[in-house]
């Protein structure tokens, strides 16, 4: 049993919660809490899992919460945000305090929706609760300065990450220099996240982090992160590699799929790609970086250890799609020396 403690100021939001994971068997939703002031009390006498945790509560924010837990008491936490502009700054830094994932607030018409509202919430409920809660870093690791690209250029680094990806692929930005060759990344996120997400990583990097948009050319020094509720891929106008951004149905449960990305560059890049698979939860671009690595890219995964969720990352290894299973902190290094090598024309 996964025993679940729900902290949230809204009566309505509590019942619809505590509704929703208890029609699973396996969840046990043990209490809810008004306030961060009664759950503080609560966790200390039920001793749950996992904490689902509103963002804007009196008394204290779920923000202000979050840090003093995971510097006190790290444990899973699931946000549930507005899927605003608001809320995606605001959940886009839970997750860098370390939550490990948001659901959306219930809305007004939630009962027309409350069958895949539940399907959701408690799909990441159970992910959280097998989770590796990471503790909130000081300072960032300090960013690679010496890097002399290929002289015939022409590598492409593809990635994809899901649950705990926000901060994962920020810590692999954040240490690259300007001269890195162009990423494009597909991360699991609502619409009104995606653009928010981009100008945060853009902030903490030397590279050049955009959304990327239907046609853009992709330049070395810049990153690309697929619009929320839109699928990105990778195609060729000449010479050069473009965006590709587009509307479609959802390829295993998610848009932007990393397997639409990645079987997009299988087909474009190849051999110069490099594929990166990030921590995340289900199989979603296992498949893509197996087709990648059949192709002829070099391409490596996140290890168990550093990852939130090794799911993603796990069912590439047993499909024998991954070069390289790495530590989290290795992952720039390790993708600079393939690019840095001459690779084939």
């Amino acid at each position: 049993m996964v025993r679940v403690l729900i902290v949230d100021d809204s009566a309505l939001v509590r019942t619809i919660l505590s509704r929703a994971l208890g029609s699973d068997p396996e969840i046990e939703v043990v209490g809810t809490a008004p306030d961060p002031f009664v759950a503080r009390d609560k966790i200390k006498q039920l001793s749950p899992d996992v904490i689902t945790l509103d963002i804007e509560m009196p008394r204290m924010d779920g923000i202000a919460f979050l840090k003093n837990l995971m510097r006190l008491r790290p444990m899973p936490v699931v946000m549930v945000s507005t899927l605003t502009q608001h809320g995606a700054d605001a959940t886009l830094k839970a997750l860098a305090l370390g939550a490990v994932d948001y659901v959306g607030k219930p809305t007004a018409d939630i009962s027309e929706k409350l069958n895949e509202y539940a399907e959701e919430l408690i799909a990441k409920v159970k992910s959280a609760a097998t989770s590796r809660p990471r503790t909130l870093r000081v300072e960032p690791a300090p960013r690679i300065e010496r890097f002399t690209p290929a002289a015939s250029g022409g590598r492409l680094v593809i990635m994809g990450a899901s649950t705990g990806g926000t901060q994962a692929v920020r810590e692999v930005l954040e240490v690259l220099p300007a001269t890195a060759p162009p990423i494009v990344i597909a991360q699991h996120i609502p619409s009104s996240f995606s653009k928010p997400f981009a100008e945060r990583l853009n902030q903490h990097s030397a590279m050049t982090v955009c959304e990327a948009e239907d046609g853009m050319r992709i330049k070395p020094g810049h990153a690309y992160i697929a619009p929320g509720d839109r699928h990105l891929g990778i195609g060729r106008s000449g010479s050069e590699w473009v965006c590709q951004v587009h509307d479609g149905k959802a390829v295993n449960r998610h848009r932007p799929s990393v397997d639409v990305l990645f079987l997009t560059a299988a087909k474009h890049v190849g051999k110069n790609g490099i594929g990166v698979l990030l921590t995340g939860m289900g199989d979603d671009g296992a498949r893509g970086l197996k087709a990648l690595h059949d192709a002829g890219a070099q391409t490596m995964v996140q290890d168990e250890a550093t990852s939130v969720v090794w799911g993603m990352p796990g069912s590439a290894v047993r499909l024998g799609a991954s070069d390289q299973v790495l530590p989290l902190g290795d992952i720039p290094q390790a993708l600079l020396s393939l690019a840095s090598v001459e690779g084939p024309a």
